[in-house]
């Protein structure tokens, strides 16, 4: 279980004044849950995410996982806590394999054979994957589905996925559907967070959580939250290729 407690993050600007970003939050993950938070942009999820990681670190407030204050925790030692992130835009290794991605990730030799099942659970064709090289010949889909399969790898407890339809087309984030939904069913003891304003990733969550000007401005089941998006700007709906506001 993921707690934040008055969770507040603030940075500097140029007039020297502070801007709040992430303005005393409050939220409980629970296990077996699939959650996405979303809102307008700008309105502090991508930033929440980020200090739920440790990739930034709270000016206020406490985070707590499984009980366990990991407030001060750095990146290394939440990943080693059963952490794992996966950034709007993958990080690209120039002259790292596929293959040793994967192996990296999971902390373990995995064998082909094991690495082949990681990548053909995202929807790629293995054997073309497999020895490539993580560069700039690999689109913006493939890349977001090869650091899926980096997530998966390592098993861990609590997922955590920013705005993972960013730069992919349809078939790729048609594909990224269904492995959400693969990774929701095989939820036990864990849990997965999605920052989204994607409609059909909004509709495979358990529960919403809508963050607007820093704050949480309500949060729910889906069922009891997706009616009070409908029709709003934070609602996007992705077709014929690329995402597009619905007004409905």
């Amino acid at each position: 279980m993921l707690e934040l407690k008055n969770l507040s993050f603030s940075v500097s600007e140029e007039n020297s004044k502070e801007k709040e970003i992430v303005k005393d939050v409050s939220l409980t993950i629970d296990d077996g849950k699939l959650v996405v938070i979303t809102g307008p942009n700008g309105g502090g999820k991508s930033t929440l995410a980020k200090l739920i990681m440790g990739i930034e670190k709270p000016t206020s407030g406490k985070i707590f996982y499984n009980g366990e204050d990991i407030t001060d925790l750095s990146v290394t030692e939440r990943a080693k806590k059963g952490i794992s992130f996966a950034f709007q835009q993958p990080v690209k290794f120039k002259g790292l394999k596929v293959l040793d991605l994967l192996r990296i990730a999971s902390g373990k030799n995995l064998s082909v054979g094991d690495a082949c099942t990681y990548l053909s659970s995202v929807g790629l064709c293995a054997r073309d994957y497999i020895d490539r090289e993580l560069n700039a010949s690999l689109s913006g889909g493939e890349l977001k589905r090869i650091e899926i399969a980096q997530v998966l790898s390592r098993g861990t407890k609590l997922s955590i996925f920013d705005e993972p339809e960013a730069g992919i087309d349809l078939w790729s984030f048609n594909n990224l559907i269904k492995v959400f939904e693969g990774m929701r069913r095989d939820i036990n003891d864990g849990s997965i967070i999605i920052i989204s304003h994607q409609e059909r990733i909004l509709n495979i969550a358990d529960e919403i959580v809508v963050i607007n000007g820093g704050t949480v401005e309500r949060k729910g089941a889906k069922e009891e939250i997706m009616p009070t998006l409908l029709g709003s700007s934070t609602l996007v709906n992705f077709c014929t290729g690329a995402a597009k506001e619905e007004n409905v």
